[in-house]
């Protein structure tokens, strides 16, 4: 195969991975070109969105995640890009401004070390021997040594590890091959050390990514593991991943689930993201978080809205005295709308409701919880 075939594969491989950018709105959705690659959005430091290019390196998977159709053991047409290679691609695209950067991962070829070492490679030939200074985001394999992380971070301008499970019980259904503690957690904790506020690479971010429903976790498991990945390992990101039918091993709890018909992994995916938004942008609290009896988010209604049914103590909110962390409790108000109000308020009182710039449905929702003293 030459180059432009294996990227088209290999690009389109990479469409299981999400943990560069990969949102809800118009403007954070993931789009394929005409020539086979995927393209990613990114947020620019100075607001709005570029692109990323986005492949893998290669698909020849030495591991055995069950979740995972590039798994060793399954029939499909494996290739490998040279560093080189990729390298090149990326500059003629980015020459004819097609992209703002790269997102590079791999499949595991042969073993972790190896694999990080071609990942790097291509960004040190983009670094050193075409001096670009742009957005690298490099994945880091599971398993590999301190030694190989650091030399990403050196070269990244963000990195992720997927953690893929919320424990070590949840991770062994998926994978016979890699350990939880030292494989996932280890790294994860290096790469929170290198890149903590104050230290050499503190410009880099870090992101993660959980598998939702492949194996047989709780929301509640997720939320709290979440919680320790922004509050004691400060990462900037966490993304969810549905498990997606007919991918994996037909013995894993997610295509078991699939194949009997109770599939609601991408409502779930859903409900994960508006509560990670909650406690990312919102300020609640793991614990603030409305689970069912059996731990579980409820797929029928947004997590805000099902607090404050449960808080009527706590509304109305004032409009023009409430503070911050209080208006962001109301279902409706988001943190641009707050910020608004904010704004709006200390040019004098606000009248009406209509004059926030809400409109629709959302407007009689939040009507439902706020006063105009």
């Amino acid at each position: 195969m030459d180059t432009i075939e294996k990227l088209k594969i290999l690009a389109g491989d990479s469409q299981y991975d999400l943990a560069c950018a990969c949102g809800t709105g118009k403007d954070d959705r993931r789009t394929r070109g005409s020539d086979g690659k995927w393209l990613y959005p990114v947020t620019l430091p100075q607001g709005g969105y570029s692109i990323l290019l986005k492949t893998l390196l290669s698909n020849a998977c030495a591991n055995d995640c069950k979740y995972c159709p590039l798994r060793s053991e399954t029939n499909m047409r494996r290739c490998t890009l040279q560093p080189e290679e990729v390298a090149k691609v990326f500059m003629e695209y980015l020459g004819r401004r097609k992209v703002f950067g790269l997102f590079l991962s791999s499949a595991v070829i042969r073993n972790a070390d190896y694999t990080m070492d071609r990942i790097n490679t291509v960004a040190r030939i983009l670094r050193r021997g075409h001096n670009y200074r742009g957005y690298i985001h490099l994945k880091i394999i599971p398993g590999a040594s301190d030694a190989a992380i650091e030399d990403s971070i050196s070269l990244a301008s963000a990195v992720s590890l997927n953690i893929e499970t919320p424990g070590k019980k949840r991770f062994d259904i998926l994978s016979n091959k890699k350990d939880y503690t030292k494989d996932i957690i280890r790294p994860l904790k290096l790469m929170s050390r290198l890149t903590v506020n104050g230290s050499r690479f503190s410009r880099v971010k870090c992101t993660t990514q959980f598998i939702v429903g492949a194996s047989d976790e709780t929301d509640s498991e997720i939320i709290g593991s979440m919680s320790g990945l922004y509050n004691r390992l400060n990462f900037k990101r966490v993304y969810f991943s549905a498990y997606q039918k007919g991918l994996g091993d037909p013995g894993i709890p997610g295509e078991k689930r699939a194949l009997s018909g109770n599939n609601e992994t991408f409502i779930r995916e859903h409900r994960l993201y508006q509560t990670d938004y909650l406690i990312r942008r919102y300020g609640f609290k793991g614990d603030d978080i409305p689970l069912d009896e059996s731990g579980n988010l409820r797929l029928d209604k947004d997590p805000k809205e099902i607090w404050a049914e449960s808080h009527p103590e706590f509304y109305p909110v004032r409009i023009n005295t409430s503070e911050k962390e209080e208006l962001l409790r109301v279902p409706g108000l988001g943190p641009d709308t707050v910020s608004r109000i904010l704004k709006m308020r200390s040019g004098g009182k606000i009248n009406r409701i209509e004059d926030l710039g809400v409109k629709g449905k959302r407007l009689e929702k939040i009507k439902g919880y706020v006063i105009c003293e």
